[in-house]
């Protein structure tokens, strides 16, 4: 199998493999566009990484702030307790959504796996 004829965003050239009867990859074929789009649409809806860290970081500075507060004398040990709790399962929630991008990410990449084996059928190296 050839490498892909496609250019990079940067400029440089594509180094994938290229598909079945194209010198293109799958990221360069026209014929796949509706496919590429369809993931990076579901890609922009779920956001970055770096956001649940971002939330993480928040409810801990909040933890301590109530902490500090409790410790201070400045909030009574009942309230300070039903706060933490909703921290807890502001956590729990943070920490769901962290598993669904996984789980999503994983599926897609399942998806793109099937796809490209199903583009390589009929190749000779593929036992058909």
């Amino acid at each position: 199998m050839s490498s892909c004829s496609g250019i990079r965003a940067d400029g440089g050239r594509c180094k994938a493999q290229a598909i079945r009867d194209s010198d293109l990859c799958f990221n360069h074929h026209p014929d796949f566009e509706a496919a590429r789009r369809k993931r990076a649409t579901r890609g922009g809806k779920r956001g970055g990484r770096g956001r649940p860290v971002g939330e993480l970081g928040a409810l801990r500075a909040e933890n301590a702030e109530i902490r500090e507060r409790l410790l201070g004398g400045k909030l009574k040990p009942g309230v300070a307790a039903v706060a933490i709790q909703s921290i807890n399962t502001d956590i729990r929630a943070v920490a769901t959504s962290l598993r669904v991008v996984e789980q999503e990410r994983l599926i897609e990449r399942l998806e793109s796996l099937e796809e490209s084996l199903e583009s390589r059928k009929g190749d000779h190296w593929y036992g058909t």
